[in-house]
């Protein structure tokens, strides 16, 4: 088993887009007509209601958005301490610091780097009996030992990202149907949220398993504007490590065209992502009938995106391909290693290191492992006791 210091937030992002990519923060739930209204103020007569404690409690609106994420400064900040990225148990060394919530926290060093891998055969088949013996790790040039190593079905927090710009008014239905069979062959125990973007990104259905919900929200669009794809991927990214409890954690993305409306650039935004724990990011680009120059924009950013997070990046050559594509995705993610190694280097020193993983065992031929290209190294925040009631 793991221990609890190896249990470090490691996510996917799912992002489906069309078109280019704008920054802004998630916005929530609406209908297409709903979007940019203002919501009207609640009569004096169903305020006095909502203050009676006999009465039911009065449920948010499903059919109107709610604000959109908030935008994703430009400037690359260091993640806040969460849930999802901090270690359990007696530090070390360091100085105890209060906390807002009431807990003491110690800082301390976690030199422990866990990696999601996928390992494909010549064929490109999935190959799934391999054993801790068959992996091998590198840190900038040096071999590291793999003290921890697991391959089991684990529930994973996944963001879907929806291209909704204008280019992708055709390609909705087929799109969110893929998504749904995403979703339908996942873990029954995986929790997902919808991201809906164009200029702006609007947080359509929030962290849920259900699958209902999930549906609702891939059906919440008004395909026009422009394409933040950037900004979209920073800000769910921002939702992951905010909110996901789950170890491991990805981010979809589907689009067919390059980013044309984020403040963030393409490099900003894997920073970002790799900041926050390093989710997966697999993409589907729909780029068989964008312009020539746009195609290939977006064509290297996506594979950009997924090869330096370890995802996928796969381009259809039509809509009826982006069925049997989400069953790959689906299969892949939960067909994962998970690899743990303590770098022989001090996370105190910072800086990025390059991570590079093979795979070999008799009688399998070449093998190929995808997994992130590296990390940057911070120093952890390990939480150490709750706070007592003073002494008199």
């Amino acid at each position: 088993m793991f221990s609890t210091s190896l249990l470090k937030s490691h996510g996917l992002v799912f992002l489906i887009a069309g078109g280019a990519l704008c920054c802004s923060g998630l916005t929530g739930a609406q209908t297409p007509a709903a979007r940019g209204t203002a919501v009207p103020a609640a009569s004096s007569a169903s305020s006095a209601a909502m203050q009676d404690p006999t009465r039911p409690e009065i449920q948010p609106r499903l059919d109107v958005d709610r604000d959109p994420f908030a935008s994703p400064d430009v400037e690359v900040m260091a993640p806040p301490a969460t849930a999802a990225n901090t270690v359990n148990g007696p530090a070390a060394n360091g100085e105890a610091q209060k906390r807002q919530d009431g807990m003491y926290v110690l800082h301390a060093d976690v030199d422990e780097v866990l990696l999601n891998c996928t390992v494909i055969d010549s064929k490109g088949h999935t190959v799934t009996n391999l054993t801790q013996g068959d992996f091998r790790v590198w840190e900038d040039g040096i071999q590291q030992t793999i003290n921890a190593f697991e391959h089991q079905d684990q529930p994973v927090s996944m963001g879907i990202l929806v291209d909704n710009s204008g280019s992708m008014r055709d390609k909705r239905g087929a799109v969110s149907a893929a998504a749904m069979k995403l979703l339908q062959e996942s873990n029954p125990k995986d929790v997902s949220f919808v991201v809906n973007f164009n200029d702006r990104a609007y947080l359509d259905q929030g962290f849920t398993s259900d699958l209902v919900a999930l549906h609702r929200g891939l059906s919440r669009f008004d395909s026009h504007g422009t394409t933040a794809l950037y900004d979209a991927v920073a800000a769910s990214a921002d939702q992951l490590a905010k909110h996901a409890k789950d170890r491991k954690q990805v981010l979809l993305i589907i689009t067919d065209g390059a980013d044309n409306a984020s403040r963030l650039d393409l490099r900003q935004a894997i920073r970002r992502v790799q900041d926050l724990g390093g989710p997966v990011v697999y993409t589907i680009g729909l780029l068989y009938d964008a312009d020539k120059d746009e195609s290939e924009q977006a064509h290297r950013a996506l594979e950009m995106l997924s090869e330096e997070t370890g995802g996928v990046a796969y381009f259809p050559r039509s809509l009826n391909e982006v069925d049997g594509i989400a069953s790959d995705i689906a299969r892949d993610i939960r067909n994962q290693y998970v690899v743990a190694y303590r770098s022989t280097k001090s996370m105190s020193l910072g800086g990025y290191r390059v991570v590079h993983v093979e795979a070999g065992a008799p009688k399998v031929g070449k093998l190929t492992v995808i997994t992130r290209h590296g990390y940057y190294a911070k120093a952890q925040q390990v939480q150490t006791a709750e706070e007592t009631k003073p002494k008199p």
